[in-house]
């Protein structure tokens, strides 16, 4: 099957169910993941399908889709635990001030956090939020807002107001969606404001983010790819995607 045909079979297949996982159509087409991946991203620039964790929609779905918090966490669970072993790398040798993301990788990074220095961490991440309160290595800044229930975090005009009036020396941001044009990206306008002030409180910005993000972009641009020192993900991104960004300017870490 040529691929032109392959693409109209995909969209045709996920107008008829809604909803079809990346390995579901796999298998249904006998092809890698990886391929199944570039097809439903030209389905998505052609607005014949819409992308979401692990598989593709049907264009008259919900525009805006994001898996809750628990199945987001057990998405791509091996990768996500690397990535955040792999972040702790990148942490100040004498402790410091953190910003740390609502996200299940930024989960995984508090949890490991080395318990011989001392932090501040500022999040807006109630998970987070609630593991580390009891640390005595931790110093924790809960931000305000509204907590959506989707992602547990804190959003909104307070948030973003807080988080003004602090420096911090790193933040760790996740994102739904990563491409040279695009930039970071999610699908929701307040997650993107919070996240925005995130990356403008650290003098150093992170970007935690498993390979199945790279090559989407959400509706909602919250930073260019030079506003992001650098992308921690797995060995799984694509080769020219990788090459794209760097040549962008961004520093790229790969673990696995």
């Amino acid at each position: 099957m040529y691929a032109a045909e392959r693409h109209q079979a995909i969209a045709d297949l996920v107008t008829k169910r809604n909803r079809v996982s990346v390995t579901e159509l796999a298998a249904h087409f006998d092809v890698t993941t990886e391929t199944v991946r570039r097809d439903l991203s030209t389905l998505e620039r052609l607005k014949l399908v819409r992308r979401v964790h692990g598989g593709a929609v049907s264009i008259g779905s919900l525009t805006v889709l994001e898996a809750k918090l628990p199945e987001r966490g057990q998405t791509h669970a091996e990768e996500k635990d690397a990535i955040a072993r792999a972040a702790l790398e990148l942490l100040p040798a004498e402790g410091g001030t953190l910003v740390l993301d609502a996200g299940t990788t930024t989960v995984r990074l508090a949890e490991l956090l080395p318990t011989d220095r001392r932090w501040t961490v500022l999040t807006n991440a109630v998970p987070i939020a609630a593991l580390l309160a009891p640390a005595t290595h931790v110093e924790l800044q809960l931000l305000p807002g509204r907590v959506r229930t989707t992602t547990q975090a804190a959003v909104g005009h307070a948030t973003v107001e807080a988080l003004g009036h602090f420096r911090a020396d790193l933040t760790f941001v996740g994102t739904n969606g990563l491409t040279v044009s695009h930039g970071f990206s999610t699908p929701d306008t307040e997650e993107a404001a919070t996240k925005r002030a995130m990356v403008a409180a650290a003098q150093r910005v992170v970007a935690l983010a498993d390979s199945s993000k790279i090559g989407q972009e959400r509706t909602v641009r919250f930073a260019r790819v030079d506003e992001v020192d650098v992308l921690v993900t797995d060995s799984r991104i694509d080769a020219a995607d990788q090459q794209q960004l760097e040549a962008a300017g961004l520093e790229i870490a790969r673990v696995g």
